[in-house]
């Protein structure tokens, strides 16, 4: 399943909740060794909470987890 409120951007600084894999994308440059030293995880998601209503990001996330 997908969320429908968080999107899975790598893009900083926007104003809509994010969803990201930070290993195949914004640290997809480095080694393993170098991500890891960075504290990048091959398990690690990251949230970015937006301004969306709370109880829709809750709901969001609720639904695929």
């Amino acid at each position: 399943e997908e969320t429908e409120v968080a999107k899975f951007l790598a893009n900083i600084g926007d104003a809509r909740t994010l969803v990201i894999h930070p290993a195949s994308t914004t640290h997809a440059q480095l080694t393993e060794a170098e991500q890891r030293a960075s504290g990048v995880t091959p398990d690690l998601v990251r949230l970015s909470v937006g301004i969306e209503d709370v109880a829709d990001i809750i709901a969001d996330l609720d639904s695929v987890l």
